[in-house]
């Protein structure tokens, strides 16, 4: 699947940055795997899906919300830590390409954050309150509306569907949202923190497209 996808980003930007891009979801996933293996959950490797990036398979869900958000969190972490080594390589070697791809890397990672599930921002804010989905919603309307995608619209619906199921099913979810304090204040700094630093990564590798 990973050699498909490539071969479908080749047919628009050309095998090289084709290349770095598919490389940098991988690196993205394989942090939601490692999380996941290590809190003993079964997971897949990466399935490559062309234009919708990749998804993990799990054969069960994390035990609660504080585990759901680190699991999510990972990729991100990871995936900007990838996109921070193409960075630091195509300035280093003076290539725009790799710091191209750093950039997209960062923008990649930091829009994964958005609050609204199927992204990552929406299993991480699980641990802070459910209003957050709303804004998350409301934000991928936004960006649908300003600039329509028919990605975007589908992951208006399947977060609007998610919303709905997750909203409706929350009090009987138990000990599943119910964390200690610490573990919210944890996933928010964390979350915040990280939204932050990719924002300032992405103005400092931006660069116009001439290779």
């Amino acid at each position: 699947s990973m050699l498909v996808s490539i071969g479908a980003y080749a047919w628009i930007w050309g095998l090289p940055f084709a290349i770095g891009f598919v490389v940098l979801i991988f690196i993205h996933e394989i942090g939601h795997v490692m999380e996941l293996r290590r809190q003993g959950v079964p997971a897949s490797a990466p399935l490559f899906i062309p234009f919708l990036g990749a998804v993990i398979g799990m054969k069960e869900l994390p035990d609660d919300a504080w585990k759901e958000a680190r699991v999510a969190l990972a990729g991100p972490i990871i995936g900007s830590i990838g996109a921070a080594a193409f960075w630091v390589a195509g300035e280093a070697s003076g290539s725009e390409l790799l710091v191209a791809l750093g950039f997209v890397g960062f923008f990649l990672n930091l829009f994964n954050l958005i609050p609204i599930v199927p992204l990552d921002g929406g299993r991480a804010v699980a641990a802070l309150h459910p209003i957050l989905w709303f804004v998350g919603l409301l934000m991928m309307v936004g960006l649908v509306v300003v600039s329509f995608n028919p990605l975007l619209l589908l992951i208006v619906f399947i977060g609007a569907l998610d919303l709905w199921r997750r909203w409706r099913e929350r009090g009987q979810a138990g000990d599943y949202y119910r964390l200690p304090t610490w573990q919210r204040v944890t996933v928010g700094v964390v979350y915040l923190g990280l939204a932050a630093v990719l924002g300032l990564a992405m103005s400092a590798t931006y660069v116009e497209r001439d290779f």
